[in-house]
């Protein structure tokens, strides 16, 4: 090789090492999170596998990004005799490492929730298109832009469907078209959560004709100044929803419902929700149950 573009090529060697060989424990590194590899391993897949970054260091091999995925490949395959795939660096100190630890992730662009969607329908992945044909069969479609007709907020369709399930997310893609039409205020992912927590909540007791009409005289930007008004997230948007629903009725749906713990039985599926101490005074109430959703989906989630 050209000895200038060895400039550019990193002086490493792979090697098969058992992992029982590897060490993870300099101070630098990160606590490992217990969660994060349970659910790797309950969602194990060969081909995510990368390679361990290793620095060998006085005959020891120090692992420097790729903790978890040590832990996993024990854990699935039940030893720590089983061997992985390293990348060894032999010419760095322990400074050297750290600071390869800290920067490793400072120019790398994630993918933005779009492109990964995409890429899950450009391998059929059932969900994906599932959610697709879905959003498709209401006159809308899947964007990266906020646009008309359009929705950006493809981590809360994700959500709703895998925390509430298929009907949930049916129910509130027709709720919401049937009311505003595609609007673009109306397919933020804090809306669409309200929405949802609204019908998890009230099951058949919210009426599909009556929420149209009454909630439909109100534009979607103006419902939105009043959730903000009233609780950050989502949970704003069902209060907001849920008062100009109330307006006038002779029998309200009740405010406790939207806080207390149910199970709720929807087209033959079975959702239960997490509950928190429920408020007289709404106004004091300052965690929902539907915060979870709204650290899965990154809270007001536009595009």
């Amino acid at each position: 090789m050209d000895e200038d573009l060895k400039l550019f090529v990193p002086d490493v060697h792979f090697e098969l090492l058992p992992i029982k060989n590897l060490v993870s424990s300099q101070d630098y590194q990160r606590n490992l999170s217990l969660a994060h590899i349970q659910r790797t391993v309950e969602n194990f897949d060969l081909h995510q596998v990368n390679p361990v970054k290793v620095s060998r260091r006085d005959g020891i091999n120090y692992v420097f990004n790729g903790q978890h995925t040590i832990e996993v490949i024990a854990a699935v395959s039940g030893s720590r005799e089983t061997p992985v795939w390293c990348m060894i660096y032999d010419d760095m100190d322990y400074t050297i490492e750290a600071d390869t630890f800290a920067n490793q992730q400072k120019y790398i662009k994630p993918l933005i929730p779009y492109e990964i969607f995409m890429a899950n329908i450009e391998a059929g992945n059932d969900t994906q298109l599932m959610i697709k044909s879905l959003v498709e069969s209401y006159g809308l479609t899947i964007s990266s832009t906020r646009s008309p007709g359009s929705v950006c907020a493809i981590s809360t369709l994700e959500g709703i469907h895998d925390k509430y399930g298929f009907h949930v997310l049916d129910r509130t893609l027709r709720l919401c078209v049937g009311t505003w039409e595609g609007e673009p205020d109306s397919l933020s992912g804090n809306m669409l959560k309200g929405i949802a927590h609204l019908i998890m909540s009230f099951g058949e007791s919210l009426r599909d004709d009556v929420f149209k009409d009454k909630i439909g005289k109100v534009s979607a930007r103006e419902l939105s100044r009043t959730a903000r008004e009233r609780k950050a997230g989502s949970m704003g948007y069902a209060e907001a929803i849920l008062l100009e629903y109330n307006k006038k009725m002779k029998n309200p749906l009740h405010w406790s419902k939207l806080y207390e713990k149910k199970t709720l039985k929807t087209d033959g599926y079975d959702f239960e929700e997490d509950a928190e101490p429920m408020y007289e005074d709404m106004d004091h109430y300052s965690q929902s149950p539907w915060d979870d959703m709204d650290a899965l989906t990154g809270g007001n989630e536009l595009c």
